[in-house]
């Protein structure tokens, strides 16, 4: 599919190392997307925009922990000097460690919290700004937050994951009713099982393994296939908003 307006646009993608993240970034940058790379693991980012580049896109890595207000504020400081206001933000970066609610892995559930919600909110603060200005120019102006089917369809010890998720649903979903009036898309989108690097995350055997069985029977989406729903999502027509995205392999649904 052709996304001939993404060509112009200024784009941050967080969880820009792999998966859903790094998929996205190729994607935005081969139409012709300037992308802020963001992550915590600076080899893997470097590696990434020397590819970008190489194909002719650009692409600025930026090493940055979500969990950190100021890692995430330098890196706002540096994507401004280098490219300027942002029109796209892509929040990608999370984390699923599921375990027994009875295990008490307080350990787990902050890393869940701080990664998956408050994270994305210290993205949120340090670029809603250049946001409702792209809106304000009558350009398009998009925040994307990959959330999950975990938000609405419960998994038996996968409690605080979905927690995380539903509120990150919420917080969208309330978003648009903030930015929508001054035209500014907000975007939740909820894939189901796919193939990242997310599962390798888990430290229970027995879920891993059970996580694997699900992949097996159900088959699983690529990161390929949500990029390039986010690239059709962000490339409509700036009165366009789709609001929610729920996507599932055939076999899941």
């Amino acid at each position: 599919m052709s996304y001939d307006n993404l060509a112009g646009r200024t784009a941050v993608v967080t969880g820009a190392a792999s998966g859903m993240g790094e998929a996205t970034a190729r994607l935005l940058a081969a139409h012709g997307a300037r992308v802020a790379l963001l992550a915590r693991r600076a080899d893997r980012l470097d590696e990434l925009a020397g590819k970008i580049a190489a194909a002719g896109g650009q692409a600025l890595a930026v090493p940055v922990d979500v969990t950190d207000g100021a890692s995430v504020d330098a890196a706002a400081d540096r994507i401004h000097q280098a490219y300027g206001p942002v029109d796209l933000v892509v929040n990608s970066a999370g984390v699923m460690l599921p375990n027994p609610l009875d295990d008490g892995r307080i350990d787990e559930w902050s890393r869940m919290i701080d990664t998956n919600v408050t994270g994305v909110l210290r993205i949120i603060r340090a670029f809603t700004a250049d946001l409702v200005a792209a809106a304000a120019e009558r350009r398009p102006a998009d925040l994307v937050n990959i959330s999950s089917i975990g938000a609405h369809v419960t998994f038996p010890n996968y409690a605080v994951y979905g927690a995380t998720k539903a509120a990150l649903t919420h917080l969208s979903a309330s978003l648009r009713s903030e930015l929508g009036p001054r035209d500014v898309r907000v975007t939740n989108i909820e894939p189901g099982l796919t193939d990242t690097e997310l599962g390798h995350h888990i430290d229970n055997q027995e879920l891993s393994a059970q996580l694997g069985g699900m992949y097996e029977a159900m088959g699983t989406l690529s990161s390929d296939e949500i990029a390039d729903i986010i690239g059709f999502v962000a490339s409509r027509p700036a009165h366009v908003n789709l609001r929610q995205v729920i996507v599932l392999p055939t076999r899941q649904a």
